[in-house]
């Protein structure tokens, strides 16, 4: 009866098969993405079908550019993704974790565990677990920047450039106490105020944050100024050009006088937008638009600097760090819509040019700007910058940490084992530790351990009490307090990875 419902070809599958098979699916995906986990993760080399290269170790740029067909991987990707969204770390945890409990519930069909049981016990399995998570955790004062540094660290540890990982850090740090707003006891951090501006040249060493905004643009015409000292400027979505009219419209010409009056006629058009900027008081004015060679002329002739055809998401970035008004028409513009800067400049960088608004009124704004030899690698630093800038974000926020180097899933394992469920949920309480402990054995082969030795010795810590061992895994050793060696993850991070890695297991079960 149902071949008259469904479209021809398509194929119904269900049971228990349709589980294995998702399984298989997304323990395949997990295993792809287990080698890059950790401080010693490999770095991934992707070739998109227009054969652009990616090289990194990222979780989320990892899933983006894979191509997945199978709907249960798709939903792990999926997961990943929330992931990134809503804390900006965790990624490749998030899809590892997912893969380590669908194994465990493989085990547990295996041994004709229901499904439903399994999903009932990972429920409650996972309500505990972020219960005792607090309990695990510490309370840091988020002001403290030693905890931020550890967190900072701790995120960076596993990029290509952890050489210059001190001059990445403060930058970071800077960038976030620069756009956080303290609200009470509580910070407001929108990361969207942190602009990237990537220039090829000099090294990677040499990132430098700008307090303020960096167009990649320059002045259009030699005759303007390319410094402007207490800056009034006047943020345009329009044209300082000709109007065009109506595509059909046609213009008839008898005599040279008319080509005269018709190109004079274009002049008085666009100077009287630039009249009417200049009587504001500007001295600055930045367009989502163009901006043609007569706008240039009067402009240039005003003494105000012009920068055009500006992204839209650089215009409301500018508008919101010099408390300018984006303007649609000449006729609208007046001085209470001009924003202000101490400074507007257009600086060499490298061989290119770049404009640098300082100074602005508002500075909950700042661009970080970055160098290196190959866009490879300009592209990967950014994608870590977005790490730790998240990293620290989800510490003041919601400022709690615990110990980095898989103690934490170890000491949860622990004390879920210690927990009991009614009937064959226990089995899947068990399994959803055993899953938790998984993480930190992956890290303990990643650092070149033997994992169960190292695992072992693991437990025998955490069985005396020593929360916050774990594995050291930059000098391959089991170590009693990762927070002596400071290495700290945000607890918003590792919460996050419970729910979306548990929401993804029981949906595909």
């Amino acid at each position: 009866m149902e071949n008259f419902l469904l479209r021809q070809g398509t194929r119904r599958e269900t049971g228990y098969d349709v589980i294995y098979s998702n399984i298989i699916a997304v323990k395949t995906l997990a295993e792809m993405l287990k080698s890059s986990l950790g401080p010693r993760g490999l770095d991934k080399m992707l070739i998109s079908s227009t054969q652009d290269v990616v090289v990194t170790n990222d979780g989320a740029t990892i899933v983006k550019e894979m191509d997945v067909d199978h709907p249960a991987a798709k939903l792990v990707v999926e997961t990943a993704k929330v992931q990134d969204s809503e804390v900006g770390d965790g990624t490749t945890s998030a899809v590892v974790f997912t893969g380590f409990l669908l194994e465990q519930a493989e085990k547990l069909l295996d041994q004709k565990v229901h499904p439903n049981t399994i999903i009932e016990g990972y429920r409650k399995a996972e309500a505990l677990a972020l219960s005792l998570s607090k309990e695990i955790a510490m309370q840091v004062n988020p002001e403290d920047r030693k905890y931020l540094r550890d967190v900072a660290f701790t995120t960076l540890s596993s990029k290509f450039f952890a050489s210059n990982m001190d001059k990445v850090i403060d930058v970071a740090i800077e960038a976030v106490f620069s756009i956080a707003e303290k609200q009470g006891e509580e910070y407001n951090v929108d990361l969207s105020n942190v602009k990237f501006v990537k220039k090829r040249g000099e090294s990677t060493d040499d990132v430098e944050l700008v307090k303020g905004i960096v167009l990649d643009k320059e002045v259009p015409s030699p005759s303007m100024p390319k410094i402007v000292e207490e800056a009034k400027i006047a943020v345009i979505d329009f044209g300082l050009e000709v109007e065009k009219g109506d595509i059909t419209a046609k213009l008839s010409i008898t005599s040279p006088e008319q080509i005269k009056e018709a190109l004079e006629e274009q002049a008085r058009q666009v100077k009287a937008m630039v009249d009417a900027i200049a009587k504001t008081g500007a001295n600055v004015v930045i367009s989502q638009k163009g901006m043609d060679d007569i706008a240039l002329h009067f402009l240039a002739k005003n003494k105000i600097m012009g920068i055009k055809n500006v992204s839209r998401s650089d215009l409301e970035k500018l508008a919101k760090a010099t408390g300018a008004k984006i303007v649609s028409s000449y006729r609208d513009i007046d001085a209470q819509s001009l924003g202000y800067a101490k400074r507007v400049e257009e600086r060499q960088v490298g061989k290119d040019k770049a404009i640098f608004v300082e100074g602005v009124k508002e500075a909950k704004a700042v661009t970080i700007l970055i160098r290196g030899s190959t866009d490879v690698a300009m592209d990967e630093m950014e994608r870590s910058f977005n790490d730790v800038l998240n990293s620290l974000r989800n510490v003041l926020v919601d400022p709690y940490v615990v110990a980095g180097g898989g103690a934490f899933e170890e000491e949860l394992a622990m004390r879920l084992r210690q927990k009991t469920l009614p009937g064959k949920e226990q089995l899947a309480l068990e399994a959803y530790a055993n899953a938790l402990e998984e993480m930190a054995s992956t890290l303990a082969e990643t650092a070149g351990l033997d994992p169960v030795n190292a695992m072992v010795e693991l437990r025998s810590l955490h069985a005396k009490g020593m929360k916050n061992a774990g594995i050291d895994v930059m000098k391959g050793k089991v170590e009693e307090d990762m927070t002596k060696i400071n290495v700290l993850d945000s607890l918003r991070v590792k919460e996050q990875v419970i729910k979306g890695a548990t929401d993804a297991a029981v949906a595909i079960m």
